[in-house]
């Protein structure tokens, strides 16, 4: 009887390590590509703004300034686009990791449920004898 329950708290022992690797993983994975996202994001927004004020040191005459007013808010908002959109594909590839930590979630649980029918089941029909 103890071999069994040895061996039984050994095999859930194994698989809840496997689990939490897996969990690991996933969330390892998903934190590279949203910190991946975003550097992007924030690489290509300080290309555009000192481009910006390259060209803004450059200007000596009020009318280079006024045209460099315009450009100057265009980057303002390019740059608000490319952090909106970032973000949106940073709570995307966030669902879809959550998605599959819960599919994850959701088949330990099944594995339990299994295991512990297919173990009720052998205590009844051990018992019935």
């Amino acid at each position: 009887m103890s071999y069994q329950f040895n061996d039984q708290l050994s095999a859930y022992t194994h698989q809840f390590a496997a689990v939490a690797a897996r969990v690991n993983r996933l969330a390892l994975e998903n934190a590279e590509t949203v910190f991946g996202v975003q550097l992007r994001t924030f690489e290509k927004s300080v290309d555009a703004t000192t481009g910006f004020f390259g060209e803004l040191a450059e200007a000596r005459d009020l009318e280079s300034y006024k045209t460099l007013w315009p450009k100057g808010l265009q980057i303002a908002r390019d740059n608000a686009e490319r952090f909106a959109a970032a973000g949106q594909e940073v709570f995307g590839l966030t669902l879809k990791t959550t998605e599959a930590l819960g599919q994850l979630a959701k088949s330990q649980f099944e594995s339990a449920t299994e295991q512990a029918q297919a173990t009720v089941a052998k205590v009844a029909k051990a018992a019935k004898r």
